[in-house]
């Protein structure tokens, strides 16, 4: 037994730590950039003030996580955030391909846990911040309720990925509130005059099939009169979670300080649209459904901005502006909401694409005015507008991913933050961004230490696609459908389709590109053929086009007309090749055309798209000369996905179980090995809710194995389901020839490889 006298005043518990980097803030932007840090080989503290990891992504909120995929409802192509978050998500699809939030919750959980360099403080919230000076940050201290314990956390590095901001704004770092004027950076799509109007804060709710009736009575507190709500009409009985985003508030408000207030009037909404749905008779389907949960915590969309050294504005957007210190990319719509939420009369938001993805650079990830603050999450640098699109969790999360590395370099060379913009401490970062897996459009890997490069590669065999039989369903020509392919410099298409006709039919043929060589947007248009079909099956409808392509990048068959005439497709899938339809999805467009308003900066262009599996068939075809872009010349592009080309070595349908050989002149001693395969990143991978069929990318090679050039097994991978593999040998091995055996995926998906990367040392530097 213990005996504790009376005391006049007693002090907390408190732990001093010592780290590297400290993260602040456990949404996915927190946790990928601790993650991908500790990997570097910091000592990293996360400080979260929720019992879980997330943020919006969390059990305690329930959206899903999404970025420039855009859930497929633009035209970026092969566009999923790269590196831990797309580790995250390829994981959790295979594990979780219903959408479970609970088990997102214990994925993260895992991924952090499994770092022995990061130290992971939940229920734990950061109050203040002391400073070594004006500029610097010594410390940050936090308290956490549930230990009764107050931490003092010390570091030379530090980053806000708080949300709120609220390291930098103890620190006094500059920020911003509301909503930049259109003459401040001269933003067509910003308001004439600036404003504090934000976008505001959503709650949701899940409700469930009981399989018998269930009766409701509303909380006094519930809204008594749903009417109020101007699209009330728009509630109904089969939709819940975050296909409500809708469901938005608090924008009028103080998003930090007003966030009880919001929360209650949300809660009020939430229990008076159920009582509406229970209870109006209006829906009979829901007299089994329970309300089986609502959120606890809003999920915030804006409060305070941090400036960086760069403010990314609307232009850098749209008009895809190069950065060279660009270290992430973004494709999420321009989308901003009114500030009034669910009771305002306007749509629910206003959404503008880009052509393509954008770069969003690296002076944007840290205060201007705090010199060791890195800024991670909805916070960093950007104006009102150019948030609308970088503030969805994939794009931050990727952005913090770079504050993780960049954290790591500013260690190891003693240096603070902006110190690397510095071109070649810049190209030092982006090359080692590339080769954790982070996306960075224009910028492509190529390293000296990569003994791959200086191998002669021989291959079992190249695809050379010629054909894509009609084993498929026909799908009727309602809407225009498109052929993606990859073409070489020099290329000139011969393409032949097949089509049952039910009634005299005419088809239009445009041969398109994009503007832009790496973009997907067909706003080109090169050639337009008319052929008028008979009535019959099986027709084979050819067009020779006489255009010469003069670079290397996609082209676009597109192919108009009517709903009599009915395509014939293919159950075969290549990495780097897709059927697209000029459609809208309804959950990021309004039309299958993008047509905005004359004057505000948005460009007006077609929307042509995939369709999710397991419909988004390829179409049966013939080409003429065979399409020749999948050699093993791809291996050396130094991007590790399909861009303006498929960058990937792919193996010829009629080879199962190809084989790739590495040969040197000389022996080479070898340490580490890393291989890269095909995890589709055109699919949105959405975290929870949506539900997914498939388990595993169909493009995904499911076996490998490594040998010398003795035939000694180094490594091997079996019902594999990610796409990165990095392979450090337990002991470095010498040899002349390195041979990587694959298995294809089916026999309608032939294997393929981005990238085999070779180092003599277990870092691969």
């Amino acid at each position: 037994m213990q005996f504790f006298p009376p005391a006049v005043s007693r002090e907390l518990r408190t732990l001093r730590h010592e780290a590297d980097l400290v993260v602040v803030g456990g949404g996915l932007a927190g946790t990928c950039g601790a993650i991908t840090a500790a990997r570097a080989g910091l000592k990293v503290i996360l400080v979260q003030d929720r019992p879980v990891l997330g943020g919006n992504a969390s059990s305690e909120v329930r959206l899903w996580i999404l970025g420039a995929t855009s859930h497929l409802g633009n035209n970026n192509r092969w566009a999923r955030e790269g590196g831990v978050i797309d580790e995250v998500l390829v994981e959790n699809l295979f594990r979780n391909p219903e959408g479970n939030p609970l088990l997102v919750d214990a994925l993260l959980l895992e991924r952090v846990m499994a770092e022995p360099n990061l130290t992971l403080l939940l229920n734990t919230a950061v109050h203040e911040v002391t400073k070594r000076d004006a500029d610097t940050i010594a410390s940050v201290r936090a308290f956490c309720a549930q230990t009764s314990t107050r931490h003092d956390l010390h570091a030379p590095l530090f980053c806000d990925a708080s949300g709120d901001g609220i390291v930098g704004f103890l620190a006094g770092a500059a920020f911003r509130v509301g909503a930049e004027s259109r003459a401040e950076f001269g933003e067509g799509f910003a308001p004439e005059h600036a404003s504090r109007e934000l976008l505001g804060h959503s709650l949701y709710f899940y409700s469930k099939d009981v399989g018998r009736p269930v009766q409701f009575t509303a909380p006094a507190f519930a809204l008594p009169d749903i009417t109020r709500i101007p699209r009330w009409r728009q509630f109904n009985a089969r939709e819940h979670g975050c296909k409500l985003w809708w469901i938005e508030h608090g924008g009028l408000l103080d998003t930090v300080h007003d966030t009880e207030r919001i929360k209650w009037e949300l809660w009020q909404v939430v229990y008076g649209l159920w009582h509406h749905i229970k209870n109006s008779g209006q829906f009979p389907e829901a007299a089994n459904l329970t309300l089986e949960w609502i959120g606890h915590i809003p999920g915030k969309r804006e409060s305070r901005r941090f400036e960086g050294d760069y403010l990314l504005r609307q232009q850098d957007i749209v008009e895809q502006r190069a950065h060279a210190d660009a270290v992430a990319h973004g494709g999420w719509a321009i989308d901003l909401h009114p500030p009034e939420g669910v009771f305002s009369p306007l749509p629910g938001c206003t959404q503008w694409h880009a052509k393509g993805v954008y770069q969003i650079p690296y002076r944007c990830l840290y205060s201007r005015n705090i010199t060791n603050l890195f800024l991670a999450g909805r916070i960093l640098s950007a104006t009102h507008v150019a948030f609308g699109s970088t503030r969805v969790m994939a794009t931050v999360a990727q952005a913090a991913q770079a504050v993780g590395l960049a954290a790591a370099q500013c260690r190891r060379e003693g240096l603070l933050p902006r110190d690397l913009t510095a071109a070649p401490r810049m190209l030092e970062l982006q090359r080692r961004l590339l080769r954790t897996g982070q996306c960075i459009p224009g910028v492509a890997l190529a390293e000296e230490s990569d003994l791959a490069r200086r191998a002669t590669l021989e291959v079992s065999s190249e695809l050379r696609l010629a054909a894509f039989p009609a084993d498929g369903l026909a799908i009727p020509l309602d809407d225009a459908w498109a052929l993606l392919l990859p073409v070489r410099a020099g290329t000139t298409l011969d393409v032949t389709i097949f089509a049952d006709v039910a009634v005299p039919a005419e088809l239009r043929l445009e041969l398109r590109q994009s503007s832009r060589v790496a973009n997907h947007t067909p706003d080109v248009t090169l050639e337009q053929h008319t052929r008028k079909l008979a009535a019959g099956a099986g027709q084979a409808v050819r067009c020779t086009f006489a255009h010469t392509f003069r670079e290397a990048r996609y082209a676009f068959v597109c192919l108009f007309g009517a709903p009599a005439i009915r395509l014939h497709t293919t159950e075969r899938r290549v990495t780097g090749v897709l059927a697209l339809c000029h459609r809208a999805n309804p959950a990021v467009a309004k039309s299958a055309t993008q047509s905005p308003p004359a004057g505000i900066g948005i460009d007006t262009f077609e929307f042509w798209t995939p369709l999710r599996r397991p419909e988004g068939r390829n179409l049966a075809l013939r080409v003429a000369p065979p399409l020749d872009g999948f050699g093993v010349a791809q291996l050396a592009s130094g991007i590790d996905r399909p861009t303006f080309q498929p960058n990937a070595w792919v193996a010829d349908f009629a080879d199962p179980t190809p084989t790739l050989t590495l040969r040197w002149p000389a022996p080479q001693t070898i340490a580490r090995i890393e291989l890269v395969f095909d995890p589709d990143h055109d699919h949105p991978m959405e975290s929870v809710l949506m539900g997914h069929p498939e388990r595993r990318m169909p493009f995904l090679v499911p076996r490998y194995r490594v040998v010398d050039a003795e035939g000694r097994e180094l490594a091997r991978g079996d019902g594999n389901h990610q796409a990165r593999h990095v392979l450090v040998l337990q002991q470095p091995v010498v040899t002349r020839a390195l041979c990587i055996e694959l298995t294809a995926p089916s026999a309608q998906v032939p294997a393929a490889l981005f990238a085999v990367r070779c180092y003599a040392t277990p870092a691969g530097d």
